[in-house]
């Protein structure tokens, strides 16, 4: 048996809503997207979705509707998979990458700082592995905030939501996500302008003027009914996913490692459960040896981020960023892991952690 790093967690209720869309023989963009829409606005607290085809659409989708393009500038971490990234790039902007506090792998709010310019249009915050980023401060450079929330739903910031305090919210339903809907994405704001530009970038068919960039991008009535049944179990999933941290949390007590962190005023929704291995710092191989020993146990656990976007760009100044890459693992945490599955977890951990 070999224990999935993800799994997604599909039930009844889910394939139900997709049988109930095959029956109904709208399959393409309609009443379910716009019910997905209104369901994800009302659990953010804003007044409007766009739902796309992927969150890095719904990235891309969202630059463009804030008039982001050639010669602006873009913060971001480097500590992050390529979407950011690769969204930028697409609207022609320039992609400043930044270092992340080690502690929390989120953006360094200093660094993004010294990184700010005259050019600077936005930055986008990806609240990584369950926990938000730290927003407060981030807020106190003036600089308009896209929250990316594909691995945070539910989580605090000071008592706020994550997702409703940046003038953008970005969600993905990929299929290992906090919500599945097999792909797709939403873009969420509170600003209604901005919104009525994303639903034109959205699709080009049957409106009174084209967007030059405007393009399909349409989620369907498919993905929209299985995100649906799972919003409403999302709490449930949360729920889950804090429980089973909590005792990974107990079986890794006094163990050689550094477990995820709770600043206070934040709250962790445990998307992944992610620790980091001091002693893999020096070692070439370290971490690699120690992802092997588990796959032997059968625990596929794997680096949290394949790939930093510095290295990506060929850039150089990242220390933080390259710590988390040498030291990080992340270890099965998902609301579908059986009791059985748990309990063979806890075992491979004992192994390894005496």
């Amino acid at each position: 048996m070999i224990i999935p790093h993800s799994r997604p967690s599909i039930e009844a209720e889910d394939i139900r809503a997709a049988v109930g869309v095959l029956q109904s023989r709208q399959l393409a963009q309609g009443g379910q997207v716009e019910q997905f829409e209104r369901g994800m606005a009302a659990y953010f607290g804003l007044p409007g979705g766009v739902a796309v085809t992927s969150g890095t659409v719904a990235l891309e989708v969202a630059l463009r509707a804030m008039g982001i393009g050639s010669g602006d500038e873009v913060i971001l971490p480097s500590y992050v998979c390529a979407a950011p990234l690769l969204a930028i790039q697409r609207v022609g902007a320039i992609p400043r990458v930044v270092d992340i506090d080690l502690a929390s792998f989120n953006m360094d709010p200093s660094a993004a700082q010294e990184a700010r310019t005259s050019r600077t249009k936005a930055l986008i915050v990806p609240h990584l592995f369950g926990l938000p980023a730290d927003l407060t401060a981030l807020e106190r450079l003036g600089i308009p905030i896209i929250e990316d929330c594909a691995q945070t739903l539910g989580a605090l910031e000071q008592g706020r939501p994550v997702g409703s305090i940046g003038l953008v919210t970005i969600c993905s339903f990929y299929a290992t996500k906090l919500l599945c809907a097999g792909e797709g994405g939403m873009l969420l704001s509170r600003d209604e302008t901005l919104l009525e530009k994303a639903r034109r970038l959205r699709e080009y068919d049957e409106t009174p003027s084209l967007h030059p960039s405007a393009t399909n991008v349409k989620m369907t009535d498919f993905q929209a009914a299985i995100g649906l049944a799972q919003l409403g179990r999302l709490a449930a999933f949360i729920e889950r996913r804090c429980s089973l941290a909590e005792e990974y949390r107990a079986r890794l007590s006094g163990a050689t490692l550094v477990q995820p962190i709770v600043p206070a005023g934040r709250t962790h929704t445990y998307y992944r459960f992610v620790v980091r291995l001091p002693n893999c710092a020096g070692a070439t191989d370290g971490l690699s040896e120690v992802i092997a020993r588990f796959e032997a146990r059968g625990v596929h656990c794997r680096k949290p981020v394949f790939r930093s976007l510095h290295r990506y760009l060929d850039l150089d100044g990242f220390p933080s960023t390259e710590e988390a890459e040498r030291t990080t693992l992340s270890i099965p945490l998902f609301p579908s892991l059986t009791d059985e599955e748990v309990a063979h977890i806890q075992v491979a951990l004992r192994s390894e952690w005496p």
